[in-house]
């Protein structure tokens, strides 16, 4: 299916729900948006496939479903590493920054490299995405990470983090406790003394993102 990008922002616009808008203001969206279901998002992206350069053009409109769209369209793999860290940096709304990472990021052939860097830099959203990438790796590929100098950075730079790093850093944290018993004891002495998240709304049926409670909920699942 072939569509213009100007062709699909009208049908995108079509799509708009004002609750869906509210919502995203609520939690950081600019105006520039509709206001569309995430299914709804999905659906179009199924039916245009991926199209690389067109996935380039709709992020181009800075338009948060069109952004959305791009990351499921877009093919890693072209992407090289200014072009990544460029669309990373150039995003506040931590709706996009998340498909963005689950959707591009982790399939990109050199994230360990742009990893590296996102962990050093000054950038909150580069920095959000490094953390998320560490967090990943501390779970499932933890060679050559050393995880007594990520607690170190985590105890004394979370509390002052902006709150999107804070939201992975804190990841990170979790899952040193879950993944790593050795660790254990400090990440959740850590999560308790610094107390971030601790009365965070969570849903019924839902885990809280407080570390210490989401560390023993996983850990007992595991048990």
């Amino acid at each position: 299916m072939f569509m213009t990008v100007a062709e699909i922002v009208t049908k995108l616009k079509s799509l708009a729900d004002q609750k869906v808008y509210a919502h995203n203001v609520k939690f950081g969206a600019g105006e520039n948006q509709f206001g569309v279901k995430m299914g709804d998002i999905r659906t179009l992206a199924k039916k245009l496939k991926t199209d690389h350069q067109l996935a380039k053009a709709l992020w181009e409109t800075g338009n948060v479903e069109a952004r959305l769209l791009a990351t499921l369209v877009v093919n890693p793999k072209l992407l090289s590493q200014a072009e990544l860290d460029n669309m990373v940096r150039s995003e506040r709304f931590s709706q996009v920054a998340d498909w963005l990472s689950a959707y591009v990021i982790k399939e990109y052939p050199d994230k360990e490299q742009l990893r590296e860097q996102w962990m050093l830099t000054d950038d909150p959203m580069a920095a959000r995405a490094g953390w998320s990438l560490t967090s990943g790796k501390v779970a499932r590929s933890p060679e050559g990470i050393d995880i007594p100098a990520l607690l170190d950075r985590i105890e004394v730079e979370m509390p002052v983090a902006p709150p999107e790093v804070q939201w992975t850093m804190n990841s990170t944290l979790a899952q040193i406790g879950i993944n790593h018993p050795a660790y254990r004891e400090r990440a959740l002495a850590i999560g308790e003394r610094l107390g971030i998240y601790r009365d965070y709304p969570t849903s019924k049926g839902c885990t809280s993102p407080f570390a210490p409670i989401w560390i023993n909920e996983m850990v007992r699942r595991q048990g």
